[in-house]
């Protein structure tokens, strides 16, 4: 299943910087290897935002919640979650 994710992060001003950099670099770790894997298949920045929209493509919603909660940076995060279709007036039968 397909699903568009956004993830909007709000670090407290008052963590600790090292502490702050040291969950950056385990997110990143962690979401690049979920993108090898293909389960996290697009990551856009919103461009002057702390936050990104995401593709991501699991068996179902609880995989889905899994790999979310997963994240380092979850705690921080407000996320939105949109499943998605195939629309029927699509001309392709795949993701190109």
């Amino acid at each position: 299943m397909l699903y568009h994710v956004r993830m909007d992060v709000n670090i407290p001003l008052d963590i600790d910087k090292q502490k702050a950099e040291e969950i950056k670099a385990t997110e990143k770790a962690y979401s690049q290897e979920l993108q090898k894997q293909g389960k996290w298949r697009h990551l856009w920045r919103i461009s002057g935002q702390y936050s990104n929209i995401s593709i991501f493509d699991v068996e179902n919603n609880e995989e889905l919640h899994s790999i979310l909660q997963g994240l380092p940076l979850y705690p921080f995060m407000n996320i939105e979650v949109m499943p998605l279709n195939r629309h029927p007036s699509s001309i392709r039968d795949d993701d190109s």
